[in-house]
């Protein structure tokens, strides 16, 4: 379903080892918004809910309800690092067109 690269591994990995809270991996969801119709939401989680997917790779899950499922089915994330901007970055097959920051997809 969803692909992670090693560089969005490396950085949930991080980000599950630094949370103040004990988490098994994190969740991605799809709502309504954003400049082009739809945004990601990201954020760790420790429990599954009814519904998710679940894929894992590498040791780090990842949690997909159902409703955000068939936007983000064959989607890779990545985790740059750059001089302007760092974060994860999205490529989804399921995705249009996309805003100009690449947070949102139509």
């Amino acid at each position: 379903m969803i692909t992670l690269t090693d560089n969005a591994v490396a950085a949930v990995k991080t980000a599950l080892s630094s949370a103040s809270e004990p988490a098994e991996g994190f969740r991605i969801m799809v709502q309504t918004g954003g400049c082009a119709g739809f945004k990601y939401l990201m954020g760790l989680e420790s429990v599954p809910r009814e519904g998710d997917a679940i894929t894992e790779t590498d040791g780090v899950k990842v949690f997909v309800d159902a409703g955000s499922q068939p936007h983000v089915a064959g989607m890779t994330v990545d985790f740059i690092t750059g001089l302007e901007t760092s974060g994860f970055v999205f490529d989804n097959p399921n995705a249009r067109e996309k805003c100009g920051c690449g947070k949102s997809f139509g």
